[in-house]
């Protein structure tokens, strides 16, 4: 069934593509962007719906490259539906699934399951990742060539990293041969240990062990020798540390393909956060120094890191429950991704155009998606964000199963107020005026 044409008039529109910015109006037919009327109101098509963004932001929206979402095999803690619902929400418009499940992503056929189950029960774009060992092992490679005809859109092991050197070489190899994207959780588990929280005198202070940088460094340091030898598409999916931004900087300036992510906790959250051990603030990598939170929020600014991920990792009350020590990694962050990283802005750390370039335009290019864009014929992905709306976080108000969410009871400034995918209203709030 076609959609009635949709105006959406009185905007700032923000085109992070192209860096330009301005008031106007955009109009969407059939799911897609239809024309673009940069300072201007154009007339509404016979039988348009019409939605007054009120002023507000309207921009391309949010692309995730990092969520575990639960379903196949752990739908008491998120399923496709509610991650997607927590998505809307927060204005992600797609987000790509880690291969993390029960049974894991490492075949066609699930690969195929959770394609339909998404388009069965998702109100935002579901992309699968696809494990790059059989089970997450480490060990027997998965079929690159299978899997992407199948639908998936990168390969990872998610929350391993692959610390077989030599199949990690032949997974580059691979990925360069098949043209397929790798993304490495980048942290040498032997180095990492029984380690709960960053090493330094936070953690003496708290008596838990330490997970040193090293632990990141390391590893990536490794990987990037083996994409000098390979020529293979490398991303790290979360860097951490000062010492990780130099890493990828050279990489970088020798022209290798190499990019990365970083989660939205490590830039606006320190160890500190953790205060009286609060087992929210329990992630991996785990959150540093504020002078390493410093160095990536500086990275971010300048375009050396190139997206910014959620990490979104719910967890249920047995698993957070628990002494610090002894609770597992991950929180919730789809929902809350938007509204966390405008604390950048408006602390005069990055602009927001630079920041939604990191949200939405190069988690696009680097997926090969022609989402992340205001440009006529491109899907209308899109979000209204209303930037300065004041708002005490509620975990009971999450649309996610789990509540663990490091930012409960957090003060944030600014929210998406709608949410667009392929031209549908997924998420609507209360300050929009609409007429037919």
């Amino acid at each position: 069934m076609s959609l009635r044409p949709l105006l959406l008039s009185n905007a700032r529109l923000i085109d992070p593509a192209i860096g330009r910015e301005g008031p106007g109006a955009v109009l969407v037919r059939e799911g897609r962007i239809a024309d673009i009327a940069w300072g201007s109101v154009p007339a509404a098509p016979d039988g348009a719906e019409i939605i007054d963004c009120a002023g507000h932001i309207l921009a391309p929206g949010l692309i995730d490259m990092r969520a575990f979402v639960g379903e196949p095999g752990a739908e008491h803690r998120e399923t496709l539906a509610s991650a997607s619902a927590a998505a809307a929400a927060g204005g992600v418009t797609t987000l790509v699934c880690m291969p993390d499940t029960n049974p894991v992503i490492d075949g066609p056929a699930i690969v195929d399951f959770v394609l339909r189950r998404a388009r069965d029960t998702a109100s935002v774009n579901v992309l699968p990742a696809a494990a790059i060992t059989k089970g997450l092992a480490g060990a027997e490679m998965t079929e690159f060539g299978l899997l992407r005809e199948a639908g998936a859109v990168a390969f990872t092991d998610g929350l391993k990293a692959v610390t077989n050197a030599q199949v990690m070489r032949r997974a580059l190899t691979y990925a360069r041969d098949f043209g397929v994207l790798l993304m490495q959780h980048a942290e040498e588990p032997d180095l990492v240990g029984d380690g709960v929280m960053n090493e330094g005198e936070m953690a003496s202070r708290l008596g838990l062990h330490g997970i040193p940088r090293e632990a990141e460094t390391v590893m990536l340091e490794r990987d990037i020798r083996l994409v000098r030898l390979t020529g293979g598409r490398y991303h790290a999916a979360m860097i951490s540390c000062a010492d990780s931004v130099e890493i990828v900087r050279r990489a970088k300036a020798d022209g290798l393909p190499v990019t990365c992510g970083v989660s939205v906790n490590n830039l606006v959250l320190n160890e500190g956060d953790i205060g009286h051990y609060r087992t929210f603030c329990r992630l991996s990598p785990p959150l540093r120094h504020e002078t390493d939170r410093l160095a990536v929020v500086a990275a971010l600014a300048e375009g050396l890191i190139d997206v910014v991920v959620s990490d979104h990792n719910p967890q249920d009350v047995e698993t957070k429950r628990l002494p610090f020590a002894e609770a597992a990694d991950g929180a919730l962050g789809i929902e809350t991704l938007l509204g966390a990283a405008l604390r950048l802005v408006h602390t005069g750390d990055i602009a927001l155009p630079q920041l939604l370039r990191a949200l939405t335009t190069r988690p696009a290019e680097i997926l090969g998606r022609e989402a992340g864009r205001l440009a006529v014929g491109a899907p209308a992905d899109l979000i209204v964000i209303d930037p300065d709306v004041p708002y005490l976080l509620d975990k009971r108000h999450l649309k996610s199963r789990s509540k663990n969410s490091p930012f409960d009871e957090a003060r944030l400034q600014g929210a998406a107020v709608l949410t667009l995918v392929g031209g549908k209203v997924v998420h609507q709030g209360h300050d929009l005026s609409e007429a037919a």
